[in-house]
């Protein structure tokens, strides 16, 4: 099985160093100083799980010069960066390859699918805290490191699927392929969103909303008003998804933070209007007020936040 991996930043990254430390054949499609101290020394991995070490050698190329022809193609990129994947994946892709989008953004793998009509495109998701701490060093913050994938039709199914959650499994990271991926991806979104709305509109880390009081109050809201936007699209999580994913916002560290935080900190684009704007738009198709995120929503917006 042949990788490839779009991105190699807290989420590619962390892929990419796990899987070339168990000797899958794994390149990191990467670019700047970020991609010439990966190629140059390697991965350093600072993790709280593993702690620290480096993973060298690893594959890392740029976009124009990765001339393979991978099996499955790990799409990692920011939302905003992911038209820039789709004429390298029509490039390097055979008829047989499979493309798992690992967004923060839900629906991205339908979209993804309309410009890729005739290689099969699934959904996915990743729980991780992790980021680039600095060229060629990747910060892993706590201990879960999940990647949940699958098709949206059952038709769709191959069973080169079940060899990635192998070896996905085979490299310490708990692989799931996902009977529901529509579900499990929006329950995955459940967390990421508002953990991103709840720091950005305090503008707190994980610490702050760890303590018992408004700011958890909040958080554990916009929960709720995911899972009641899902009942309205006939979606029903198996778990008690606030409940769920306070033990998973306890399980970080308390300087952890959503990427999107750290984007807009350093004046980069974000992903605000996927995480955030684009939820109140969904209440809006489907009729439900969500009375938090409208809030939150207006208050980022007033800020000048786009």
């Amino acid at each position: 099985m042949k990788y490839a991996i779009l991105g190699a930043g807290g989420t590619g990254g962390c892929m990419g160093a796990y899987m070339t430390e168990a000797g899958k054949d794994v390149t990191l499609i990467a670019r700047g100083p970020h991609l010439k101290a990966m190629q140059e020394s390697g991965i350093r991995m600072e993790t709280t799980k593993k702690g620290n070490y480096t993973v060298f050698p690893v594959k890392a190329v740029d976009m124009e010069h990765y001339e393979e022809q991978p099996d499955v193609i790990f799409v990692c990129v920011k939302g905003y960066s992911l038209e820039e994947t789709v004429p390298l994946i029509r490039r390097i892709a055979k008829p047989e390859s499979v493309v798992i989008p690992i967004l923060n953004l839900y629906g991205t793998g339908s979209r993804l699918q309309e410009q890729l009509p005739q290689l099969l495109v699934t959904d996915g998701c990743i729980y991780i805290a992790g980021e680039i701490k600095e060229p060629g060093c990747l910060w892993q913050k706590g201990d879960i490191f999940r990647v949940v994938f699958g098709v949206r039709k059952p038709q769709e199914y191959r069973p080169v699927l079940e060899q990635v959650r192998l070896d996905l499994l085979d490299s310490g990271i708990e692989g799931i392929l996902s009977q529901n991926i529509q579900r499990d991806a929006l329950q995955k979104f459940s967390y990421v969103s508002p953990m991103a709305a709840c720091g950005q509109y305090y503008e707190v880390k994980a610490g702050e909303m760890q303590r018992p009081g408004e700011i958890r109050d909040i958080f554990a809201a916009l929960v709720g008003e995911i899972d009641l936007l899902a009942r309205s699209m006939g979606i029903t999580f198996p778990v008690d998804v606030v409940e769920t994913n306070l033990r998973i916002l306890d399980d970080l560290t308390p300087e952890a933070s959503t990427s999107m935080q750290r984007d807009i900190e350093k004046g980069k684009a974000s992903e605000i209007d996927g995480l955030i704007y684009e939820v109140v738009r969904m209440g809006q198709r489907c009729g439900v007020r969500l009375p938090v995120y409208e809030r939150i929503a207006g208050a980022l917006q007033e800020r000048g936040l786009s």
